[in-house]
């Protein structure tokens, strides 16, 4: 059964038209229904369903409950989340109970929000296809055959699965907006910062965001108005709009300036997919926006930057998973050299030790100046790029990826492959920038994904921008 739009499922709560009992009960019943997507780690039922029933309770004595009143709803596995374990897919972390909960969490919470469970992904968010999971890989809920894309696959395979509202996932590259595209439903990467990163397991710091994967912009909206702003425990945080994020009624396109980014209408994109993406870029025009072409010269190096920078992060925040403290430990170790060895071989998966020594060896000393500090100037180069095109675009648009879903097993032995599944999304992590990616018709019935850009901290309008987009295509 699909859900109303969150804003209408709340006021059915708070009304007392609707439980938030059953709401949890829908959502469970679901997720058992559907379970051999392998969308779902684990359930929170017990502490969901204890929620729901204060929830009612304080309804029916007439108190204020939240703007998101008995919604049910799903976080990505590295998340911390009480009532379950926090894995982040990864053997590692296997048996690991939060001792607290992350911001985002707390602030869906403290709006009557309800977590049911808990997403699948690649571990540690190191993937694009949820194949990287150390448990199981994610179904794609328009084939089994194919991935829901990643590293947020199990969120957004959730949502459009319908066993929940909505979802929490991270987008490090393209990790929200890339699912989003594969499964047909709208994911949202918010402007760098805009959303607390405290608890949720890190990847890559500089350029991890949170967002919302929902089915509407109008619901992507409520989700991050309630989530974003300043955080004492995350020092990246930056105010949010004082107007908020809610989408009310979509305004014009009339006189809005899309740049159409030439390098991701080129070569590598598969005819079919440009297809799409023009019929929706007509459509655009034909709703009165002014339409042209924008060229950045550096964007071809995006992926090259993305995959230095990326992993550098990556080995320095994977440097805690020691087995000593939390997670897996080598019981039989002979001493504390074995035991940091053999815990990390057994631990972490194949892409976690691969980005760790490609991490690692960018920052050596001898290939610090001649792989990393390089990669900080393209990447330099690339922020300067998007701020000029933002002095004459309102919004930038293209592909969110270059091609369909692919499928299951498909780019699992080659990396480089999988890592161009990210070459049109890790740039907007790179000069941290907000993006969406937005349904945008079929390719043998597989979805097809719009990405629309703003400028940083634009997110408000560019939300209004992707409603409008939205409701004509």
């Amino acid at each position: 059964m699909a859900w109303d739009s969150i804003a209408t499922i709340a006021a059915k709560v708070n009304a007392g038209e609707v439980k938030a009992v059953d709401l949890v009960e829908q959502s469970l019943r679901t997720i058992a229904e559907k379970s051999s997507f392998n969308a779902i780690i684990a359930t929170t039922e017990d502490r969901a369903k204890e929620r729901a029933s204060q929830i009612d309770a304080a309804i029916a004595a007439g108190e204020s409950v939240g703007r998101l009143a008995g919604v049910p709803f799903i976080a990505k596995d590295n998340f911390l989340v009480f009532g379950g374990e926090t894995t982040a897919a990864s053997n590692i972390l296997r048996g690991f109970e939060a001792p607290y909960q992350s911001t985002a969490i707390n602030r869906l919470e403290a709006e009557g929000a309800i977590c049911v469970a808990k997403a699948n992904l690649d571990a540690f968010a190191h993937g694009s296809s949820t194949e990287n999971s150390d448990f199981f890989t994610t179904k794609n809920p328009h084939d089994e055959t194919r991935v829901p894309g990643g590293s947020s696959g199990g969120s957004a395979a959730s949502v459009v699965l319908d066993l929940a509202p909505f979802a929490l996932g991270t987008d490090t590259g393209g990790s929200i907006r890339l699912p989003a595209s594969f499964t047909g439903c709208v994911g949202y990467k918010p402007t760098y910062g805009l959303v607390s990163r405290s608890g949720v397991v890190a990847m890559a710091s500089s350029t991890d965001v949170i967002g919302p994967i929902t089915t509407s912009v109008e619901d992507a909206a409520i989700v991050l108005d309630v989530i974003s702003g300043k955080d004492e425990l995350d020092s990246t945080t930056i105010e949010k709009d004082a107007q908020g994020y809610v989408v009310d009624a979509p305004g014009s396109l009339k006189g809005k300036k899309v740049g159409v980014i030439k390098e991701y209408m080129g070569e590598g994109l598969n005819p079919a997919v440009k297809e799409n993406i023009v019929k929706a870029i007509e459509a655009m025009k034909a709703a009165g926006a002014e339409v042209s072409e924008v060229s950045l010269p550096s964007l071809p190096l995006a992926l090259a930057v993305y995959y230095i920078v990326c992993p550098a992060e990556v080995s320095s925040n994977l440097s805690r998973y020691d087995g000593q403290r939390y997670g897996y430990t080598k019981q039989d170790a002979a001493d504390l050299n074995d035991s940091y060895i053999g815990s990390r071989e057994l631990g972490f998966g194949k892409e976690a030790k691969r980005r760790i020594m490609i991490g690692t060896y960018v920052l050596s000393s001898g290939y610090y100046d001649a792989y990393y500090r390089k990669a900080q100037t393209v990447r330099t180069k690339l922020i300067n790029e998007f701020a000029a095109a933002f002095e004459q675009y309102d919004v930038l648009v293209g592909p969110t990826a270059p091609d369909i879903a692919f499928k299951i097993g498909e780019n699992a032995e080659d990396p480089l492959q999988m890592y161009l599944t990210d070459i049109m999304t890790v740039a907007v992590n790179l000069v941290g920038v907000p993006a969406i990616s937005i349904p945008a018709g079929t390719i043998q019935d597989m979805p097809v994904g719009f990405q629309i850009i703003g400028k940083q901290r634009s997110d408000r309008e560019l939300l209004a921008i992707a409603a409008q987009t939205e409701a004509i295509l």
